[in-house]
């Protein structure tokens, strides 16, 4: 699996769509990150990031805000969204998603 999380300043940043960049989390089958790559976002552009992310092999996003539109287009490229995560590492967010104990608030997006 290959978790994505946007990024600023080596943490998670609120805004999906206007993110630096993502880290790309590798995860086994016992869900352990196996490789870490950070790799930066390409200029916003609407619709692009969707696309972008099926390109990388992406199967989730953690994040904290995302607009519907790209809710709608990641669900339509079979990526899975958890939205309100906390300004966090991206190791810590993966470890708490597979603990079960990831604590996420509203979409904090209020694109429409």
């Amino acid at each position: 699996m290959i978790i994505a999380i946007p990024l600023e300043d080596g943490k998670l940043a609120q805004h999906f769509g206007h993110c630096a960049s993502f880290a790309f989390m590798q995860t086994d089958a016992a869900n352990t990150v196996t490789e870490r790559r950070d790799i930066e976002a390409p200029p916003h552009e609407p619709g692009l990031l969707p696309r972008w992310l099926s390109e990388h092999g992406v199967n989730l996003v953690i994040c904290g805000g995302m607009g519907p539109r790209a809710l709608d287009l990641l669900a339509q490229n079979g990526i899975k969204v958890i939205t309100g995560a906390p300004v966090d590492t991206p190791e810590n967010l993966i470890a708490t998603h597979f603990q079960g104990t990831l604590e996420t608030t509203a979409n904090s997006c209020d694109h429409h």
